[in-house]
């Protein structure tokens, strides 16, 4: 299967990784800046593959012909860039978000089906071996009724982060800290819940990033349908390095907590009749920092769903729900009141001038 990667970024090394794995034959990658993508091919031994670079994706597109494409460049053009491919015939990868604005994900989804394509969204922390022990023992009903969930995200993003792309820390490239790194947990939050989001109320604040437009933390409430509550809360002013992304749960017949740098590790399991946690095995490679352990499960599922005809495991609709929970956060923040859902249309550039 041809594959092309568009963005040469600091995760493309890991897309690239995992596309080899999954057997996919790597013939071009796309980055406005050359060098990083002759630097990256360099990097992950691809350098005497033959994969041509291009600065223009639809040039890439247009020469190439791939059947499937990943994008990874800034956020703010993963969707045009995403619908570029997807006009060109090529089944996608996007990396999270999927969008900065509903109406955005709302067309990706449509053009995808309209033409038979995979839209896969990058939440791979659904494949972390500790995510998916928990997610059956839900479905299992071995937690009982939910009583309620909390997900927390302590990292650390200084101002050397944000001066590495200038993209970084706008409402229309980027989003803040719920938006880019908290987005993977919320999408945890959203899979485990009871039922789905109906209620957001939140707040933003700007605290130790000056130079940037968006929140660098940001806490919110949430009740889910099923009558089971939640609590998000992202920051990246951690002192002086990233010291935890946790998703709790708690129900009337079981208590579990996993956490670890990308809720990868179970840290807390209590359920009723069980006297030890779910034997986890080892991820591929260890998947014990931030990235988790998914991409080489997610890039499996998703050749695999191309192959067979049938729908991934992570659809378009996962990543644009993951995308309306940050919104409405944003929204009600904008609005200072509670925000109900589901949410008729929202983008992050509508947040620009919240933080003179």
């Amino acid at each position: 299967m041809r594959y092309a990667l568009i963005g040469c970024g600091r995760i493309a090394g890991r897309h690239l990784t995992a596309a080899r794995a999954a057997s996919l034959e790597v013939v071009a990658v796309c980055d406005p800046v050359l060098e990083r993508g002759r630097e990256l091919l360099r990097r992950t031994g691809l350098g005497e593959s033959g994969a041509r670079i291009y600065a223009d994706h639809r040039e890439l597109l247009d020469r190439e012909r791939p059947e499937l494409a990943a994008v990874a460049a800034e956020s703010g053009v993963h969707a045009r860039v995403a619908l570029d491919c997807l006009d060109a015939g090529a089944h996608v990868i996007v990396e999270k978000p999927i969008a900065l604005s509903l109406s955005d994900a709302d067309e990706m989804i449509r053009r995808a089906g309209e033409r038979g394509l995979c839209l896969v969204p990058c939440h791979q922390n659904r494949f972390n071996p500790a995510v998916m022990a928990l997610r059956r023992a839900l479905d299992a009903g071995r937690f009982g009724r939910l009583s309620h969930a909390a997900l927390t995200l302590r990292w650390n993003r200084d101002d050397a982060y944000y001066r590495q792309a200038d993209w970084r820390g706008r409402w229309v490239s980027d989003g803040g800290i719920l938006m880019n790194q908290c987005i993977h947990g919320i999408d945890l939050l959203r899979w485990m819940g009871e039922g789905e989001p109906e209620w957001v109320c939140g707040a933003l604040a700007r605290r130790m990033h000056p130079r940037i437009e968006t929140e660098d933390v940001g806490i919110a409430a949430v009740r889910f349908s099923g009558g089971m509550l939640a609590t998000i809360e992202g920051s990246g002013n951690l002192y002086p390095s990233n010291l935890e992304e946790t998703l709790s749960v708690f129900g009337e017949r079981g208590t579990a907590r996993l956490g670890g740098a990308a809720a990868n590790r179970i840290e807390v399991w209590r359920v009723e009749g069980e006297e030890t946690p779910p034997r986890i095995e080892p991820a591929p490679g260890g998947g014990q920092d931030i990235y988790g352990s998914g991409h080489l499960a997610l890039y499996a599922d998703a050749s695999a769903a191309i192959r067979e005809g049938r729908r991934p495991f992570i659809t378009g609709e996962d990543g644009r729900a993951a995308l309306e929970l940050v919104l409405a956060v944003y929204r009600s923040h904008r609005t200072g009141g509670p925000v109900t859902l589901p949410l008729a249309g929202f983008s992050s550039a509508e947040m620009e001038g919240t933080f003179p």
